[in-house]
């Protein structure tokens, strides 16, 4: 194997693919990547057996062939190369040779045929959907997975494939967050439920921070998913990402979705942010609760703790409905708060004992919940 490249190109593509190669000591060939050159593509491939990574890379092939070498060796030396000079990679006896500028250097690794395979997926049954805008909903509802496994379908973020529509669902029994986008559907069936593993769209987000600034609107600003049985493939620009799907069913969360309210409140969001950051300081520890009181015109915010002291914010608000008041938590609430948009948020409650709705005031898409904590 003898191929050139950008030193920028294998920087990037080694970040992209470098991540998800792990620490396993029944397999070392884990820790490494594949690199491979043949048919004309430079291919770089890591994979946990969980997940799995391929990036295309631009380059000049001299000679097809492949290896595997040290994912972290070999991505911190090529980051310290000059990013202007080209690489030149080759393979022999066991190891890759690097030359870039006056640096030349030899890389132990092993061969490739002990490097697992990665699953593939049929390429006929996909949908699409804006990168900037699955990245957006992504990330406002992983934050709401659960992190404990003793429910295995919550720690994944639902898929809900419906027609031309997507929604995106996470909870962990305290709080939810759903997240509904327009997609470009080309998939068999008009509706398909998959569970995605948390870790594979954190993944999928590092992947993406990768293209910010150099994906082009078009094609190449859109993310390709198709499905399988039990896995499922990220498709953007140059690299895909597949990943085994959690087996399970998930709840039907639109069962705690309030369908009526009796006090609905509209406040400006980024005094309410400010006013339950201040107030949180005097929570109880390890309950993080904070008392949302809601009359005329007006939402009271409280805390009070017998270590701390209390403290008390009174917001200007738009009030329909009776007074009422709910207590919770306020980590729950910021994290919500910071991942709705505009700068008006509407909160609907029923009483102190059911779930707080809370939803942008122009933004019809994204919703979430969170559960009272019960005095």
């Amino acid at each position: 194997m003898r191929f050139i490249s950008l030193q920028e190109n294998l920087k990037r593509g080694l970040n992209i693919v470098g991540h998800v190669t792990s620490k396993n000591i029944n397999l070392p060939i884990l820790n490494n990547i594949l690199i491979k050159s043949e048919n004309g593509n430079i291919e770089f491939i890591s994979t946990n057996l969980e997940i799995g990574i391929t990036h295309q890379l631009r380059g000049k092939i001299e000679v097809d062939g492949e290896f595997t070498v040290d994912s972290k060796l070999i991505t911190e030396y090529v980051s310290l190369l000059n990013g202007k000079d080209n690489v030149k990679l080759e393979e022999k006896d066991n190891e890759l040779k690097l030359e870039c500028g006056n640096y030349k250097t030899k890389i132990k690794g092993e061969a490739a045929k002990d490097f697992p395979l990665i699953p593939t997926i049929p390429k006929d049954d996909y949908c699409e959907v804006g990168i900037e805008d699955f990245k957006k909903a992504l990330n406002s509802v992983i934050f709401a997975v659960s992190s404990s496994e003793n429910r295995l379908e919550l720690s994944g973020v639902l898929f809900y494939f419906n027609k031309n529509k997507l929604s995106l669902a996470a909870t962990d029994s305290y709080r939810l967050a759903e997240r509904v986008l327009e997609i470009k559907n080309n998939l068999k069936e008009d509706e398909y439920k998959v569970i995605v593993p948390a870790k594979t769209i954190q993944e999928f987000l590092r992947v993406l921070n990768n293209f910010d600034n150099q994906i082009k609107q078009g094609d190449e600003g859109m993310v390709r998913i198709y499905l399988s049985d039990n896995q499922i493939l990220f498709n953007v620009d140059s690299v895909d990402l597949i990943s085994r799907l959690i087996n399970g069913h998930y709840p039907d969360y639109k069962q705690i979705v309030p369908v009526s309210h009796q006090t609905e409140m509209i406040v400006d969001k980024a005094e309410l942010i400010r006013a339950v950051k201040a107030t949180s300081l005097f929570s109880k520890t390890g309950i993080n609760d904070i008392a949302l009181f809601f009359s005329k015109d007006k939402i009271l915010i409280s805390a009070f703790s017998g270590q701390s002291g209390e403290s008390k914010v009174e917001l200007e608000a738009e009030l329909t409905g009776t007074n009422n008041e709910i207590t919770i938590n306020y980590r729950y609430l910021l994290d919500g708060l910071n991942n709705i948009e505009g700068s008006r948020v509407i909160i609907d409650i029923v009483n102190s004992n059911t779930p707080c709705l809370i939803k942008s005031e122009l933004d019809t898409n994204y919703l979430y919940i969170v559960m009272p904590i019960k005095q």
